[in-house]
């Protein structure tokens, strides 16, 4: 007696190739996104340790200030504070980037340029301004700024602030990230409006840095989900 396959049906073939496709182990997260954690907490404290360093010093003191080699450290500090939340904000977008859709998506677009364009004015204030102030005409530093200038500085503040404001409701409504911290986001983006002048920076540096904390903890970074296959669709 002889025992022969009976072929199956053509959608249980599918239905198999569908089940043995999700069970294969889903791909690695991106690198931002695994490493969002440590670069969140790294830009935080250096955000708020460099505002501290900075704090004692008389902003309209344009001279004496940027020539303080302590302020000029606190300077540097900050740029790389900026450097690494731009990364961190990359990285916590892949966290709920599921979750938060098209809002969460135009939110962190408009916090890089604005966390960009920032971190150029941050630049500027931080290595060429003491070469200004050292040079032969150090009162060009109290001058009024030129309409092109005092345009571009305004837009850098509102996009930096609209931009984090954004990233926090994006948050909230996502759900991924702890309600208290994205709060805390939303306020520290609206704050940041002067966020280039001590203390104004701080409140986002102390949210990006328990955001991050809280990442490190609890070790959940998501991961991509395979392609399904709609039911009902035959091949």
């Amino acid at each position: 007696m002889t025992i022969t396959d009976t072929p199956r049906p053509r959608h249980m073939v599918v239905d198999h190739r569908i089940a043995t496709a999700t069970a294969r182990p889903s791909a690695s997260p991106p690198l931002y996104a695994r490493h969002a954690g440590p670069l969140a907490l790294a830009a935080g404290a250096l955000i708020v340790v460099a505002q501290l360093v900075m704090l004692p010093f008389d902003p309209n003191d344009h001279v004496a200030t940027s020539q303080s080699p302590v302020f000029q450290a606190g300077g540097v500090a900050y740029l790389v504070g900026f450097v690494t939340l731009l990364f961190a904000l990359l990285g916590a977008h892949g966290w709920q980037a599921h979750k938060a859709g098209r809002l969460g998506a135009v939110a962190t677009t408009t916090a890089v340029v604005g966390t960009m364009l920032l971190g150029g004015d941050l630049w500027f204030e931080t290595f060429a301004i003491p070469w200004l102030a050292d040079g032969s005409s150090p009162e060009v530093l109290d001058s009024d700024p030129s309409i092109l200038l005092g345009i571009g500085a305004v837009a850098s503040y509102l996009l930096f602030a609209i931009g984090w404001a954004l990233v926090g409701i994006a948050s909230l409504r996502a759900r991924v990230f702890p309600r208290t911290i994205a709060a805390a986001v939303v306020v520290g983006g609206l704050v940041g409006f002067n966020a280039l002048l001590s203390p104004f920076g701080i409140p986002l540096g102390i949210a990006v840095a328990a955001l991050g904390l809280w990442m490190i903890r609890t070790r959940n970074t998501p991961t991509p989900t395979p392609a399904t296959v709609r039911p009902g669709v035959s091949f």
